[in-house]
C-alpha cells in the first residue's frame, strides 16, 4: 500500500515521511535530497532536464499516442492538497495510453502541477533554457507489471509532461475555471474534494500531440527512482493569467519545482513532427539550410526548389497569365492571430474565409496564413528570399493557399496542391543618387505606401505581445490584406513551380512574385527582428536548373522601372497607350464641344 501511495502521489516516499523533505524551509531541500535514506537522488539519469532542442534526435518510432477514455467525464475521482501539490487522482483501470514509443500499455493514475506563478517560471522541465510558469504531470503505471516492481525498471512509469503558459486571452475555456474554482476546498493539507464534469481532454485542449520529446529519467521527488519513461510536448496548454494564480493564493504551495538536473550521457529524441523546430538559418544548430536534406522527410535537395532568383531578361511572357480574384482580401477581420514560430512571423486567417483564383491558376486556393521574410534591422538590411536580377529587398511576405480540393496532407504531395503570393517589401522613404555627380534626390512615399500604412501601424503594434517562440496574440483590431498590400500593381508578377522555402521543402508549390514592392516605412519594417528576435530568417537562392519563369504580357500599369507612367500611385490616363488614344480622340473631343 505504501508503494501504491508513492505511484499514486509521486510525492509521498516509502521509507520516509512527506514532510521530512520540502522544498524550501527545511533540512532537505532538493540539493539535500540525496542524503535521505535509500534515496536515489544523486544519480546519474535524474529529472527534470533542459530540452536543448538544437542537440535532441529525431526518431521515426515515436508515432502517434494511443490515449483510452481521456475523454470521459467520470474518470477524475477527486483533486487533493498532498503537502507538495494539488493532484487530480484518476479512477482504477479506466484511463490508459499506449503507442508514443512506449513499449507497452500504461494505466494513468493520477496528474498534478508544478508552478511558481508569481515569477513566472515553475516548469520543472524547461525547453531551451526557458521555463513556463506551471507544468502538468500524467502518471501511469506500466500494465502488467506487479506495482511492487515497477519502480525497479527502466520503464516502470510514464509521465506525460504539459507546459503550462499564463495567456491574456479572455476566451477562457471552462474546464480550468471550473478546476481552479475547486482550490479553495483544499486549502489545508489532507484535504479532498470531488471532481465533477471535467476531463482529460478538457484540460489539454488543443495542444498538437504529435510534437513530442523522449528521454529517460526519474521521478522529480524524493527518492527520485530512475524508473520514468518521460514525454515532454513540445506545445504548451495555454490558460488565462488569473487561473494559474489561483494555484499559489489558494494554498501555501509554492513554488514546488526541482532545479534542472545534469543530461549526462543521455540522449533526448523527439517525434518527427518537431522536425520543424529543429532547424535554423544559421550555423547554430545541427541543421542548418545546407543540412536540411538531413531531417526526416525531407524534400530539400529536390530538383525544384525555392527561392530563386528571377531574371528578367530570361523570363517568359506568358499570356495566359490573367487577372487574380482575391475573395475577401478587404475583409477586416479575417485575421484571427499571430504566433512568433521562431523562424516567422506567421498570420493565421479565419478558417474557409479568404480565397485565391484566376491569375492562371487551374483551381480555387483556400488562403490559409500569410508570413515573413527579413534581414536584420539596419538601414540597408537584406531579406526577402526571392530575388530580381540578383537584387535581394529588405523583406518579403507570402500569402499562402492550399487547393480546396485537397486536404493539407494531399496538398504537400501534389504539385500545385498550394499556391504562394510573394510581395517583395521595401523602405516607403528612400533617399538616392541620381549619378556620382548630380543631386541627391529624396523620394518622399508615394499614394501606394501611404495608403496601407496605417494598417502595418495595426499590425506592427502586436508584435510586442510575441517575443517569446510559440507565443500567440488574438488579433481583435481591423486588418485587411488589401490594407497591407495597398495600391501594389497585382496585375504584373512572376510565375514559376517550387517548393516551400522551409523545411520539409516540399515541391507543391505554384509560386507567384509580384514585381512592384509594397512600400513600408522603415521602423516598421525594424520591429520584426526587433520583437521576434530573429534575424536574416531567409533561405538562400537555390538552383533554377531546367524550369522556367514566366512573366505576364505588357499591363496596363506597369511595374517600377518599366517604362512611362509606371510606378505605385499610376493608373488609368497616364501610360503610353492612353496618351495615344487621346490624341486621336483630341479631334473628335474638339468639334463636339466648339
Amino acid at each position: 500500500m505504501r508503494l501504491l501511495t508513492l505511484v499514486l502521489g509521486l510525492t509521498l516516499v516509502v521509507l520516509v515521511k512527506s514532510n521530512d523533505w520540502c522544498y524550501h524551509g527545511c533540512s532537505h531541500t532538493p540539493e539535500h535530497w540525496e542524503a535521505l535514506d535509500g534515496s536515489h537522488c544523486g544519480e546519474t539519469k535524474q529529472s527534470p532536464i533542459d530540452i536543448v532542442t538544437s542537440s535532441v534526435t529525431i526518431d521515426t518510432k515515436l508515432n502517434d499516442f494511443n490515449f483510452v477514455n481521456f475523454s470521459s467525464q467520470n474518470t477524475i475521482k477527486n483533486i487533493n492538497n498532498n503537502g507538495h501539490s494539488v493532484q487530480c487522482d484518476i479512477e482504477a483501470n479506466e484511463v490508459e495510453v499506449s503507442g508514443g514509443g512506449l513499449d507497452g500499455e500504461y494505466s494513468v493514475l493520477q496528474f498534478h502541477f508544478h508552478w511558481d506563478v508569481t515569477n513566472q517560471s515553475g516548469s520543472e522541465h524547461a525547453l531551451n533554457g526557458h521555463r513556463y510558469p506551471m507544468e502538468m504531470h500524467i502518471v501511469a503505471a506500466k500494465k502488467g507489471v506487479p506495482l511492487n516492481e515497477s519502480l525497479s525498471l527502466t520503464d516502470g512509469l510514464a509521465v506525460l509532461g504539459f507546459f503550462i503558459e499564463a495567456t491574456e486571452d479572455e476566451n477562457l475555456s471552462w474546464p480550468w475555471k471550473k478546476l481552479t474554482s475547486y482550490l479553495k476546498s483544499i486549502t489545508e493539507e489532507g484535504s479532498s474534494v470531488k471532481v465533477d464534469d471535467i476531463t482529460i481532454d478538457d484540460l489539454i485542449g488543443n495542444v498538437d500531440r504529435t510534437k513530442f520529446y523522449r528521454y529517460n529519467g526519474s521521478l522529480t521527488t524524493p527518492h527520485c527512482e530512475e524508473a520514468v519513461v518521460w514525454t515532454l510536448f513540445h506545445e504548451p496548454i495555454k490558460v488565462h493569467k488569473d487561473l494559474l494564480l489561483h494555484f499559489s493564493s489558494e494554498n501555501s504551495i509554492a513554488p514546488n519545482y526541482r532545479p534542472i538536473q545534469p543530461l549526462n550521457e543521455r540522449i533526448i529524441t523527439a517525434s518527427p513532427a518537431v522536425s520543424s523546430h529543429l532547424w535554423c538559418y544559421h550555423n547554430h544548430c545541427n541543421y542548418a539550410p545546407s543540412h536540411w536534406s538531413e531531417l526526416p522527410g525531407s524534400h530539400c535537395d529536390g530538383e525544384s526548389q525555392s527561392p530563386v532568383d528571377i531574371s528578367t531578361e530570361s523570363a517568359v511572357e506568358n499570356r495566359s497569365l490573367s487577372s487574380f480574384n482575391f475573395t475577401h482580401f478587404d475583409n477586416k477581420h479575417a485575421i484571427k492571430s499571430i504566433i512568433n514560430k521562431g523562424h516567422t512571423v506567421l498570420c493565421v486567417l479565419k478558417d474557409d474565409l479568404v480565397e485565391v483564383s484566376g491569375g492562371g491558376l487551374d483551381d480555387f486556393y483556400s488562403t490559409l496564413q500569410f508570413h515573413f521574410h527579413w534581414g536584420a534591422h539596419s538601414a540597408d538590411s537584406e531579406g526577402s528570399e526571392h530575388t530580381v536580377d540578383k537584387k535581394r529587398y529588405p523583406m518579403e511576405m507570402h500569402i499562402v493557399s492550399k487547393r480546396k480540393n485537397l486536404t493539407m496532407e494531399e496538398g504537400l504531395k501534389t504539385p500545385d496542391g498550394l499556391a504562394v503570393l510573394g510581395f517583395f517589401i521595401e523602405v516607403a522613404e528612400s533617399t538616392k543618387s541620381t549619378s556620382s555627380s548630380g543631386p541627391a534626390e529624396t523620394a518622399s512615399p508615394t499614394s501606394s505606401s501611404a495608403s496601407n500604412m496605417e494598417a502595418w501601424k495595426t499590425l506592427t503594434r502586436y508584435l510586442s505581445g510575441i517575443k517569446d517562440l510559440e507565443s500567440e496574440v488574438e488579433v481583435t483590431d481591423e486588418i485587411s490584406i488589401d490594407g497591407l498590400l495597398g495600391n501594389v500593381n497585382r496585375e504584373s508578377y512572376f510565375r514559376y513551380s517550387g517548393s516551400l522555402t522551409t523545411p520539409s521543402c516540399n515541391e507543391a508549390v505554384v509560386w507567384t512574385v509580384f514585381k512592384e514592392p509594397v512600400k513600408v516605412d522603415r521602423h516598421l519594417m525594424a520591429m520584426f527582428p526587433e520583437n521576434a528576435g530573429h534575424h536574416n530568417v531567409f533561405r538562400p537562392g537555390q538552383a533554377l536548373r531546367s524550369r522556367k519563369i514566366y512573366t505576364t504580357a505588357a499591363a496596363s500599369r506597369p511595374g517600377p522601372g518599366t517604362g512611362p507612367g509606371t510606378g505605385p500611385g499610376t493608373g488609368p490616363g497616364t501610360g503610353p497607350v492612353w496618351v495615344y488614344l487621346q490624341l486621336l480622340l483630341l479631334p473628335c473631343l474638339c468639334v463636339l464641344f466648339s
